[in-house]
């Protein structure tokens, strides 16, 4: 069941579908319309340099979300010591 791409002539909303089956036709889920173009859709690459990077990526993002619940704790018990 491949998904694929297509922007909608009516609104240029761009989505994806998951097709089942070769009879079905998407419609946008925007407009409801079903005049829509097909995109060509690059596969995804996967290997150490984009692991990597990937990984690299999400370490950061993990330090900003810790950094900030911790920011987020300390003001809830700084607003809560009083009580």
């Amino acid at each position: 069941m491949p998904i694929f791409e297509y922007a909608c002539r009516s609104c240029a909303h761009r989505f994806e579908v998951l097709i089942r089956g070769t009879s079905a036709q998407p419609v946008c889920p925007e407009c409801k319309s079903a005049d829509l173009e097909k995109l060509l859709s690059l596969p995804a690459v996967k290997s150490e340099s984009t692991h990597a990077l990937a990984m690299k990526a999400a370490k950061k993002r993990d330090v900003k979300q810790a950094n900030q619940q911790g920011r987020t704790q300390a003001e809830y018990e700084a607003a809560h010591d009083n009580e």
